[in-house]
């Protein structure tokens, strides 16, 4: 049996594009059983109720400086600094936020190279290429082009996602993962021309919305907030993130690993008003008001801010629908005020790289108003776990074959393309680890669960495998 051999025994997910997860861009909002209303009831805690409060007080100062000092909040640091180790300031503001630009890692000309490498395959392979929104693509249902591939296991991308990896912990020291081995999550990229207006993509949060609350394990993750004690919650713990499960519902574009970071890497020089990236930064506050905010609805449909009482008897969990992303409105959570907190990220330059905390609420721009097209490869980080093992072994099979990844839209993708990427584009030994096509190494010094998560995905990956 070869690595090439393997058949996945994972459901494919249903054809589409990355308007299929999101509510407001498929017209469907149906209103949610009446279960939700008994999960509600379940969760419910009376010290929930000084939680609320305390939360409401905090947003109104965080509102008001996100306001005043919009993009400067936005951390940025130098590939440069990762290599030396960050500061002690660098990291507090990194988790404050819960988003940073990595500016000059990637040689300006080598993302361009990739950026014209992709335009290329679009170009030769033509009416198969499918994107969003259709006859007029700017971003690609296309995961196994050669750019790609070089990117994903470019030296500098995966140093930078070690080093922003190891900003999270482990509660737990014999949770089964490695922080400090980074591997690869495929996903699509976007090249989105002056002008567009189509590819809005409003706040929302990804992996799962309902799943937040309805699935334990991933409910766990906010157990503190959860019983009354929100400011004791830490978003950068690992260990509870390993037993979730963010896609309840199978659904296409749902991630259904470990992603600490979702990211991308730049291939043009795009700034804000440009079609950009935008965040609301209050990574903590904003999680803690998300995962209050169902049990609470104001008083009358005239009532203010401060006029809400508790809602224990609606199935409502605004901005969540089964098998969809978790969407954010002025309507349905009007104390983040979302019109001043979402902040566009700063001016980048082709090979910079930004990463945002996988609960952080973030937008693209509804107008792309520059000059020149706004281009960028989706790469998050991903640390190495059993599960995340398993998905890997599943995406490299995918890869072989030329399929979609699996967390997104199946269909036969991109197998009977012309020049599509292959092993041969794989940069170095650490690329075709991360990619899953070589045997992890144990370094020296780790503790029991990350050898153990070492030792186990090894097997799930070259179990009867030949390299």
């Amino acid at each position: 049996m070869t690595a090439s051999s393997y058949t996945s025994t994972r459901k494919p997910k249903e054809e589409g594009s990355i308007a299929s997860v999101f509510s407001s861009l498929s017209g469907r909002a149906p209103a949610l059983p009446t279960r939700f209303a008994d999960l509600k009831k379940e969760i419910w805690e009376d010290n929930l109720l000084q939680s609320w409060r305390e939360v409401l007080d905090e947003l109104y100062g965080a509102v008001e400086e996100v306001a005043e000092r919009g993009i400067d909040i936005i951390p940025s640091v130098r590939f440069s600094d990762l290599q030396k180790g960050l500061s002690l300031d660098q990291i507090s503001d990194i988790r404050k936020s819960g988003v940073v630009i990595v500016r000059a890692g990637v040689p300006r000309e080598e993302a361009l190279g990739w950026k014209q490498s992709l335009k290329d395959y679009i170009s030769l392979n033509g009416d198969n290429v499918k994107g969003f929104p259709e006859g007029n693509i700017q971003a690609f249902e296309i995961y196994n082009s050669g750019a790609q591939t070089r990117a994903r296991t470019h030296p500098a991308l995966l140093q930078t996602q070690r080093s922003i990896l190891q900003l999270w912990h482990s509660s737990d020291p014999e949770a089964c993962l490695s922080l400090g081995t980074p591997i690869s999550y495929y996903d699509r990229f976007r090249i989105r021309q002056p002008g567009d207006r189509s590819f809005v993509l409003g706040p929302h949060i990804d992996g799962g919305s309902l799943e937040r609350w309805e699935d334990p394990g991933f409910r766990a993750c906010f157990g503190a907030i959860l019983s009354g004690r929100w400011h004791e919650h830490d978003p950068f713990d690992a260990a509870p993130r390993l037993h979730a499960c963010q896609d309840l519902y199978h659904a296409a574009n749902q991630c259904s690993i470990f992603r600490p970071w979702q990211g991308w890497t730049s291939m043009s020089a795009t700034g804000p008003g440009e079609g950009t990236l935008r965040v609301a930064p209050l990574l903590k506050l904003a999680t803690a008001y998300l995962m209050l905010r169902p049990f609470f609805k104001p008083r009358t449909s005239s009532s203010g801010l401060d006029d809400w009482v508790v809602d224990l008897e609606s199935p409502d969990f605004p901005g969540s629908q089964m098998g969809k992303t978790q969407e954010l409105n002025e309507r349905t959570h009007p104390h983040l005020q979302l019109s001043r907190t979402m902040v566009s990220v700063p001016r980048v330059e082709p090979g910079d790289q930004i990463y945002w905390h996988c609960d952080l609420i973030h937008a693209v721009e509804h107008l792309h108003g520059g000059q020149d097209d706004s281009s960028v490869l989706y790469i998050p980080a991903v640390p190495l776990t059993i599960k995340n093992a398993g998905y890997l072994r599943d995406q490299r099979e995918h890869f072989n074959r030329g399929l979609p990844a699996p967390d997104f839209p199946g269909g036969e993708g991109e197998s009977r393309f012309l020049n599509r990427g292959g092993k041969e584009h794989i940069q170095g030994e650490a690329g075709l680890r991360a990619l899953g096509f070589k045997k992890f190494d144990i370094s020296q010094g780790v503790n029991a669960g990350e050898v153990q998560a070492i030792l186990e995905a090894n097997k799930i990956l070259f179990s009867e495998v030949s390299e």
